[in-house]
């Protein structure tokens, strides 16, 4: 699977929208109910569905995050692999990463 830096950041847009629309419904964030959730402390009978929606926005977005951060470890990597000083150059990129 090959994923760009412009899918992981339109992935966390697309999440945290529909994150707004459960924290707006419940008024919870996103993170106290996902602590929550996991815990096994919610009543979610009529809302098992919805709970597993949202829970699995969550997830994703905190998967596309860690992703950001790998995507910005490794591009930090290259640019100071490519200078001797101590100043980095920071021009546009599109980087890609693999994924078996």
């Amino acid at each position: 699977m090959t994923l760009t830096l412009s899918t992981v950041l339109e992935d966390v847009r697309m999440a945290e929208q529909a994150l707004h629309k459960f924290e707006q419904r419940y008024w919870l964030s996103s993170e106290v109910f996902y602590d929550l959730y996991r815990q096994g402390m919610l009543d979610d009978g009529e809302q098992l569905e919805e709970f597993a929606e949202w829970a699995g926005h969550y997830q994703l977005k905190l998967k596309r995050e860690q992703l950001l951060r790998e995507f910005s470890q490794h591009r930090i990597e290259q640019l100071r692999s490519q200078t001797d000083s101590d100043s980095i150059e920071l021009t546009p990129q599109e980087p890609v990463l693999e994924f078996a």
